[in-house]
């Protein structure tokens, strides 16, 4: 560990470091503080390769910025989801990956070694663990304190904490070590969110992420010499210590987390993108992907800073896990995200790209506009999922984004449609991640129907309106903590609508999307039977006497199959190349649509162009005149829909 006169040396340095590189570039230290910068830290760590061990000490400067006092704090101890297999994260896991970490004595853990308020008293028998979600009380990922002296608002405290923290290997659920690589997310003692005069500390679950506040890091991390270091923020300074270690030191602003990695395997790549320095910490066994890694950063960072808004930090670094530690890939921090790869993997598989799109763009949805992703994680994921689908269509061939190898042509947004489909029903958006009633339907929930919803909306409203919407949402709520109703409150601005008939459906109910034709029929108009008959449709009176046009009467009807009312288009085509556009609010159960032409209907069709992604069946929009509908429900043409997305033409 290196001493008070070290580390302050070592900052004057980066003072000095920071000011000339601002010169040069975008700004490392802020003109003006971006965000409120409530909790603020310095950390000292060193890893032990061999054990996976990380030693530190942390001091916490926390500001009580709201308009209540506390008497008490709570930590996030995320690395305790692996300490055992009773923790709450396992038990909803099943225990996933147990069993491996059981093995290989691969159990990870943080220990609090000591806990002091600065220039006070010592705290670390006072140290209790809380279980404020579902009462486990095996689970250690959340610690509180009580203060000696409440914390004012307005007022501030700091405090000091040793630790040790052990990484699980092999790596699981975001972090842990492989052999000589060793990726540290969640890592140190982190302090929970104050606000409404409580803490907001939720343990660590199976499916849920993270929630914090912002703040500025301080953090040196001493390693091997022989290793390369990524980490949030901008790296200062290299210091070798003469006895085979070499400590980096990280400083970032305005950031909520902050992670980091090393190994002495990294190949690393630069390439300066707009105004962001991208550093990519490549395997030496993928190194030949290095290409592929940087063009999809470029479109990542061109896209959002053109569509959404400014990435203000000066850098971003890509991180390519080793083989065998896929478990910490495709994973978003501030300034720092993860991809995942492997050897050969065909330039026509595009995972790579989707991923690292994906991921950055969290450094927008997550990182900077900073929602509760324990509580509202839709905000995020859905969101950014969103995002991810409109640009891997603006960027590569709309029907085949993700896959086009050996003729196999497959698309981001079908991607989202099956993961949407598989669990349609299960549950509203908004929900606690823990409380969704598996994996599959929180993914649902969380990623795909959001994002769905959001193409969905954007093709009802426009797409300049939909960017609007989406830039006046960032410029409002970056740097702080927005909630659903936020959002809401912005599309309704900016459309200029109450589009809560809208958001109600798709946020708060498990209502499912699905417009059907249910039958067609044209058939030829006949003489009718019985005293003084005149045949009547739509208006139009037929004479049968002498010689008339043959004329053909059309009979459409189209169904709501599920609770989701959303206005669809009706397109009816004929023989004759005649096309009738109809429009539907979509409100009842069932419309009819009659014609009187001299034409036969060739196909009707609900939403023609598909605009309506959250629909769940696309089959039953299509019917071709002579053909009767079979009975369907809702969520039951899974299997009929994907069939038709491999072949939607």
């Amino acid at each position: 560990m290196k001493s008070g006169k070290t580390i302050k040396s070592m900052k004057l340095m980066a003072a000095l470091f920071l000011v000339s590189f601002s010169a040069q570039a975008k700004p490392v230290i802020f003109q003006e503080p971006l965000s409120p910068r409530i909790a603020n830290y310095d950390i000292e760590v060193k890893l032990d390769p061999a054990e996976r061990l990380i030693r530190g000490r942390e001091v916490l400067t926390w500001h009580n910025k709201t308009d209540q006092a506390t008497d008490e704090m709570y930590f996030h101890l995320y690395l305790n989801a692996f300490r055992n297999d009773q923790s709450t994260f396992m038990k909803e896991s099943n225990r996933s990956g147990s069993k491996k970490l059981d093995k290989k004595d691969g159990w990870g853990y943080i220990e609090l070694e000591r806990v002091s308020i600065q220039g006070g008293p010592d705290l670390t028998d006072e140290v209790r663990f809380a279980w404020p979600d579902d009462g486990n009380t095996a689970d250690k990922t959340v610690a509180m304190i009580s203060l000696p002296q409440a914390v004012e608002p307005g007022g501030s405290v700091i405090v000091e904490i040793d630790f040790a923290s052990r990484l699980p290997s092999p790596p699981i659920a975001r972090n842990g070590s492989k052999k000589e690589y060793h990726f540290a997310s969640q890592w140190f003692p982190k302090v929970g969110v104050f606000e409404d005069g409580k803490w907001n500390c939720h343990q660590y679950h199976a499916h849920s992420e993270f929630y914090a506040d912002f703040g500025v890091y301080d953090v040196f991390i001493t390693v091997p010499e022989e290793n390369i270091v990524g980490a949030t923020g901008i790296e200062v300074e290299v210091s070798n210590n003469g006895d085979g270690t070499a400590t980096h030191y990280y400083h970032a602003e305005d950031v909520h987390d902050f992670t980091w990695t090393t190994s002495p395997n990294f190949v690393v790549f630069m390439e300066r993108v707009q105004d962001v320095d991208v550093r990519l910490l490549m395997q030496k066994n993928h190194k030949g992907q290095a290409k592929r890694h940087l063009e999809a950063a470029r479109i990542g960072i061109g896209r959002f800073q053109e569509w959404f808004g400014n990435y203000p930090y000066p850098n971003l670094t890509i991180v390519d896990p080793r083989d065998g530690a896929f478990a910490t890939g495709g994973m978003e921090y501030p300034t720092l995200i993860t991809a995942g790869t492997f050897p050969g993997l065909p330039g026509g598989v595009r995972i790579v790209e989707m991923v690292v799109i994906h991921e950055f763009g969290h450094n927008f949805w997550y990182g900077m506009v900073a929602s509760n992703e324990f509580e509202e994680a839709w905000l995020d994921e859905g969101i950014n999922t969103y995002s991810e689908i409109q640009i891997m269509h603006d960027a590569y061939p709309s029907q085949s984004s993700i896959v086009d190898f050996l003729g196999f042509k497959f698309d981001d947004l079908q991607m989202r449609r099956y993961s949407y489909v598989r669990s349609p029903d299960y549950d509203p958006v908004v929900r606690k991640s823990w409380e969704y009633f598996s994996g599959g339907s929180y993914s649902a929930m969380a990623y795909s129907k959001p994002a769905l919803a959001l193409v969905t909306l954007e093709n009802y409203l426009g797409r300049e309106t939909m960017r609007e919407i989406m830039r006046a949402y960032f410029e409002r709520y970056k740097f702080k903590h927005p909630k659903t109703q936020d959002f809401i409150d912005v599309a309704n601005e900016v459309s200029g609508q109450d589009l809560s008939w809208f958001f109600d459906q798709m946020l708060y109910t498990n209502a499912v999307l699905d417009y059907a034709v249910w039958s067609v029929k044209s058939e030829k108009v006949k003489p009718g039977i019985g005293i003084d008959y005149t045949d009547s449709i739509g208006g139009d009176k037929i004479s049968f006497s002498g010689e008339t046009e043959t004329m053909f009467e059309t009979v459409v009807k189209v169904r709501r199959l599920g609770d989701f009312k959303f206005p669809v288009e009706i397109e009816l085509v004929f023989q004759n190349g005649e096309t009738n556009h109809e429009t539907w609010d979509g409100k009842d159960l069932w419309k009819e649509y009659r014609y009187l032409k001299p034409t036969r209907l060739a196909s009707a069709a609900v939403d023609p162009e598909k605009k309506v992604v959250l629909d769940i069946d696309w089959k039953n929009n299509l019917m071709k005149a002579g053909r009767k509908a079979k009975s369907r429900s809702a969520g039951h043409g899974y299997l009929d829909m994907m069939k038709f997305m491999m072949n939607p033409d």
